[in-house]
């Protein structure tokens, strides 16, 4: 854009200008927001529409608990998820999964069989 001409105008020319090129720019963001939000208002519907259509899933009953911390009893984990952080360290050191079993008993039975 040449701006040489713009040293040729006086400062009221230059206010005018300024207003009818903010104005301009105003009417330009209206019609661009304008059309942004009728995008996101297609696109809301569609979502909507497929999320009507796709199938719930079954709930999963809860899991009880498998694997309980020796140091604290309070923690527990089912085995399902990721290990907790009480467990990993415990596992690296050399200790087995079935040491940590809420029932031994079974364990047992498990491994005679």
């Amino acid at each position: 854009m040449n701006t040489a001409h713009f040293n040729s105008l006086s400062i009221d020319e230059l206010w005018i200008l300024h207003q009818e090129v903010a104005a301009q720019l105003a009417q330009k963001m209206l019609v661009q927001k304008a059309h942004l939000e009728d995008r996101l208002h297609r696109i809301a519907l569609a979502n909507e529409a497929t999320r009507l259509n796709r199938k719930r899933r079954r709930p999963y009953p809860p899991v009880r608990p498998k694997y309980r911390n020796p140091k604290n009893p309070a923690e527990t984990w089912s085995g399902r998820g990721r290990q907790p952080r009480w467990l990993r360290p415990q596992l690296r050191s050399g200790r087995d999964l079935d040491d940590f079993l809420i029932d031994q008993a079974s364990a047992q039975k498990r491994q005679t069989n």
